[in-house]
């Protein structure tokens, strides 16, 4: 038996919400070496065909769908109209998602129902709409992207921990209600990478310091390290794995 093939994504088709850069666009590049047929998303034009360009250069096959995961019936035109003329999706990661920091008694409403829609909603949009044609074949894996702030809070970022603590809720309630149709749906929880939107942190040496002595690792992840875990819980190596969020983030949340 060769149990590498467990985690063999070859004929696979995966769907990353957000992957025209970022963390969404290293999970792509990272399932598409593990052998998937990728379909990369998001909202502008220009970026999500860079990115497919270069994918592309790196020998994976590539689709391109563009629309907007906060519009639920621009969602399922989209997921259904792939569908047909396409075919299956079997992998959806559920990536796409924003950050506002403010003190919580000054935070602005619209920003707080922006945070809710993008990183919690639109999860339960595009799930629902790629689940309803997974229970049809009785196969799926959906994988919501979390984070270290699914279970932790810092100061000006609680209705960033809000969202994805309902986010985290709502992979629970997906996993219960969608297990039964052989859907695996588990959560893959970040903790503090290096990225470009964290760039400013990583420079900042104080903040740094405090990170390293907070993370048991001592160190910021490095995106690549993500992959591997992305790999797992798309893979048939997660076929009993259910409801579950896996923590990346060098033993952060079980360390105080």
């Amino acid at each position: 038996m060769n149990s590498l093939k467990l985690f063999d994504l070859t004929g696979r088709r995966a769907l990353i919400t957000g992957s025209s850069k970022g963390i969404g666009f290293e999970l792509a590049r990272g399932l598409a070496g593990a052998g998937a047929e990728i379909i990369l998303n998001g909202l502008n034009e220009d970026r999500l065909s860079n990115a497919a360009r270069n994918l592309r250069a790196e020998d994976a096959l590539i689709h391109e769908l563009r629309f907007d995961v906060t519009e639920p019936d621009a969602v399922r035109d989209a997921i259904d109209s792939f569908e047909a003329r396409t075919g299956p999706i079997d992998i959806l990661i559920n990536n796409a998602g924003m950050q506002f920091r403010a003190p919580l008694e000054n935070f602005p409403i619209d920003r707080f129902d922006q945070l809710m829609l993008l990183n919690c909603n639109s999860a339960f949009y595009v799930g629902q709409a790629v689940a309803r044609h997974m229970i049809k074949r009785e196969a799926g894996k959906i994988v919501n992207i979390c984070s270290v702030q699914t279970a932790l809070a810092r100061p000006s970022i609680a209705p960033y921990t809000a969202s994805k603590g309902a986010l985290a809720n709502l992979t629970k309630g997906m996993a219960t209600d969608w297990a039964q149709f052989g859907i695996q749906v588990n959560g893959l929880a970040p903790g503090y990478f290096k990225t470009k939107l964290t760039s400013a942190l990583v420079a900042d040496e104080e903040f740094t310091a405090w990170l390293s002595a907070r993370t048991p690792a001592r160190r910021w992840g490095e995106v690549r390290e993500l992959v591997g875990a992305c790999i797992f819980l798309s893979s048939e190596a997660s076929s009993f794995v259910n409801g579950h969020i896996l923590y990346v983030d060098g033993g952060m949340t079980v360390s105080v």
